[in-house]
């Protein structure tokens, strides 16, 4: 992994991204704390070409997107254009929000949904993975729904974007799930799993939870993996020192360059 293949998911710093003039602050904030890449999400209303100038100025790739869920399945076209725009290749379905991981019918369907949005995207050049909770760990037809949602779709128009504290909240293992999806997994949310005092998880920088880096790096290196991303739903505090220690322990302890 290089340091230039880690990059900042803005949904952690959502709350600072709220206009254009938020967006252009933060993103300043971003490159300085060393990161050269960013995944585009939690932003307010801006135009995509005054956030191409803004990522340019600061000499940050978008690397990637999410986009809403509802958007990406059922107006394709938009999100297509919307990438073309940041000149991005990926993006990730999100969050499955109305999706009832009890009914067949539901997770059927939507596996049918993204299969058929992936296959647009990827005949436009672009990759559709998809962002995983703890929910999809629910079993179906004697599996998690995650291995069904992979097996039921073409490698080629769904992809994975696994999220590492999601795969440990559910009760899976982040290494091996990198390892599972060899060929398939462009990109990695990492995000480490903390227990407290109290016996409740909660998000933590990385290197400060319990989860094992060098051997999900490992993985996911030997997996493929194009962009390493930090994201971190909740932080103690500042969210830009958050992203900071999690760059510097990424930066010492597992860049090669």
């Amino acid at each position: 992994m290089k340091i230039s293949q880690v990059a900042a998911q803005l949904y952690t710093l959502r709350d600072h991204l709220k206009t254009p003039a938020e967006v252009a602050e933060t993103l300043k904030k971003v490159r300085a704390i060393g990161y050269q890449a960013v995944q585009v999400s939690g932003m307010g209303p801006i135009d995509e070409t005054e956030l191409v100038r803004i990522l340019d100025n600061e000499g940050l790739t978008c690397c990637a997107t999410h986009e809403p869920g509802n958007l990406i399945l059922d107006d394709t076209a938009k999100v297509i254009e919307r990438l073309h725009k940041l000149g991005c290749r990926y993006t990730a379905y999100p969050y499955p929000a109305g999706i009832d991981f009890q009914k067949p019918d539901h997770i059927e369907t939507l596996a049918n949904k993204l299969d058929v949005a992936g296959a647009a995207m990827a005949k436009a050049g672009q990759v559709l993975t998809y962002h995983n909770h703890a929910h999809e760990f629910a079993h179906y037809q004697g599996r998690t729904v995650l291995e069904f949602m992979y097996a039921a779709t073409n490698p080629r128009h769904l992809q994975g974007e696994i999220d590492t504290y999601w795969v440990q909240a559910g009760g899976g293992d982040p290494a091996a799930w990198c390892r599972r999806l060899k060929g398939r997994l462009p990109l990695l949310h990492l995000k480490d799993y903390g227990v407290g005092a109290d016996g409740k998880p909660y998000f933590a920088e990385i290197g400060r939870g319990n989860l094992d880096w060098p051997e999900i790096i490992t993985a996911a290196e030997a997996s493929g993996c194009q962009w390493f991303i930090v994201e971190q739903d909740v932080c103690p505090g500042d969210p830009f020192e958050s992203l900071a220690i999690s760059f510097r322990c990424l930066q010492e302890k597992f860049a090669d360059g």
